[in-house]
């Protein structure tokens, strides 16, 4: 045995488990007068913040919750759901957020497959709520946020969530945090495609994520986060304990409008946002009269798909600063980041515009993130053009899927987490998703990235929206078919958008065909391919 392993042990002094619940414990300690939340009138300083979560946590223990129940909760982004991330892993139950804009089917199945023993829900919700419950086959705990500023929607609960609070028969709650690898939360991915996965999340990874985004967006006590993303995804990228960690200001916002996200920037004078990029888009191209400013420059992260280099420019016009991160539900959201390097703002605007829509470097508090030969397991060479599968491995990778053992040992195969999304590695180390594994479209033997052909679409100056799939053909195999929504008055013949991209693109990769309408999209508000891919090939219209 080593000299350095004979006598020392780890005890309650030196080995207490990580877990974001002490962020708020510490900011109630240190800046109990702090602005902590912002919610229309409401106004709580993170001595309330705390104090509220304390008593939600006692007042569940006092109806049976306690370590490893599920607690799930239907919640707009408001002071509550910040809340419930605190007060239910306080006393070692795991917290369920639901997607809001699921349907009640697929709700019923989650607050089964999980086993919820009680369920936090605002009234705005009730009515798919309700049909939920209906099928459900059992009697849960059920308590009502009833928020003045919910539009329309009844109480379902034996009592509201102020009252349940009340209920609370002491000021300090009992920690029952025990181990940093136990459940902290339970998010469900968006099962495009038959019932979704359970992803659980453990104390140690959801503190490391909180403190790799604050490190990564610069959020300090200073800041004010205006919450753009939901709460709901993927416990809101873990900002939801990394403002907090901070003890910045979280500036809460029930619904995604241009016209309230932009007034709130001006009188909350926001710092920082987060949101998926159909959201810059959506901001970018709201009308120049509802275009408030801050008095400094708003850093902003997306994620999900690479936002177009067009909306980074556009972004950048009005007052923000486009941080690009990628991650994965299984992933407590960001793993990698484009970190700007010193010579990026002397590149032309297309050019730096470009190197910033790249997925980049792994985190700070992530092991690692390689472009893998998923056959061989060996890194590809990082020459920017050989293609592999993207993997990550690290703390901040969820622990598994919950009932599904097959499931978690495929994702997990040779020791690292499989993204199934493609891309290469570039000579500086940089990541650049090409394209997910399905979405990859085999023209003549040559492969087509349809996010290289999407952001050439994103720059014709009458698209808003594009999506592109691979349509079946007889000569080639597979041919790309783009899917566009154009601004409002602008026009644009199928014929404009294919020359356009006959400008700037290799001939094979061009579309052949063009489909003008709305595009389908998930409950997370990302565009839905498969949807695409079956009007492409003709079996749905």
């Amino acid at each position: 045995m080593s000299i350095f392993e004979d006598e020392l042990h780890p005890t309650s002094a030196n080995h207490t488990p990580l877990s974001p619940v002490s962020f708020l414990r510490r900011a109630a300690a240190i800046r109990p007068n702090q602005l902590a939340i912002v919610h229309g009138k409401r106004r709580y300083n993170y001595a309330q913040f705390w104090q509220r979560s304390q008593h939600l946590a006692i007042a569940l223990q006092q109806h049976g919750i306690g370590k490893g129940d599920c607690v799930a909760i239907m919640g707009a982004n408001t002071p509550e759901m910040l809340e419930a991330h605190n007060g239910v892993p306080l006393i070692g139950a795991v917290l369920n957020s639901l997607n809001i804009r699921l349907d009640a089917k697929t709700l019923a199945f989650i607050l089964n497959h999980g086993e919820a023993k009680a369920l936090i829900t605002d009234k705005e919700f009730s009515n798919t709520i309700k049909d939920a419950l209906a099928m459900l086959g059992r009697d849960i705990l059920v308590i009502d946020i009833d928020d003045e500023l919910a539009e329309g929607g009844e109480l379902l609960g034996s009592m509201d969530y102020e009252a349940f609070l009340k209920t609370a028969k002491s000021d300090t709650a009992v920690d029952a945090i025990d181990d940093e690898w136990q459940a902290i939360s339970l998010l469900y991915t968006s099962g495009t495609t038959g019932n979704p996965k359970g992803c659980v999340y453990h104390h140690r990874g959801a503190y490391l994520n909180a403190i790799g985004n604050m490190t990564t967006m610069g959020v300090t006590h200073r800041s004010r986060y205006l919450w753009t993303l939901p709460m709901f995804h993927c416990d809101g990228w873990t900002f939801t304990w990394g403002v907090t960690a901070a003890m910045g200001t979280h500036v809460c916002l029930r619904k995604v409008d241009p016209a309230l996200i932009f007034d709130l920037i001006e009188s909350e004078d926001v710092t920082h946002m987060c949101g998926a990029p159909i959201v810059l888009n959506m901001l970018a191209n709201a009308p120049k009269s509802i275009q408030k400013r801050a008095s400094a420059d708003i850093e902003i992260a997306t994620g999900g798909a690479a936002p177009p280099s067009s909306v980074i420019e556009a972004m950048e016009a009005i007052g923000f600063s486009v941080t690009h991160l990628y991650g994965l539900t299984e992933t407590y959201g960001p793993a990698t980041v484009c970190i700007p390097q010193d010579d990026w703002p002397s590149l032309e605007l297309q050019t730096r515009s470009g190197r910033m829509a790249r997925q980049g470097v792994h985190y700070l508090t992530l092991e690692d993130a390689a472009i893998v030969n998923s056959e061989t397991m060996e890194p590809t060479p990082n020459d920017g053009n050989t293609i592999g599968e993207l993997m990550i491995r690290g703390n901040t990778v969820m622990k598994g899927y919950l009932k599904n053992p097959d499931a978690t040992k495929e994702a997990f195969d040779g020791g690292w987490f499989h993204t199934g999304d493609l891309g290469v590695q570039h000579a500086d180390g940089y990541i650049e998703i090409k394209d997910r594994a399905k979405d990859i479209i085999i023209s003549g033997g040559e492969n087509v990235s349809t996010l290289e052909v999407e952001e050439v679409l994103y720059r014709h100056p009458a698209v808003l929206e594009a999506a592109v799939v691979a349509k079946p053909d007889e000569t080639w195999g597979e041919t790309p078919c783009a899917f566009v929504t154009l601004h409002e008055n602008a026009t644009a013949s199928a014929q404009d958008i294919m020359d356009y991209c006959k400008q700037h693109l290799a001939k094979f990769k061009v579309p052949k065909s063009v489909v003008f309408g709305p595009l389908p999209k998930t409950s997370t508000g990302k565009i839905q391919k498969f949807a695409l891919r079956d009007i492409a090939a003709g079996t749905k219209k």
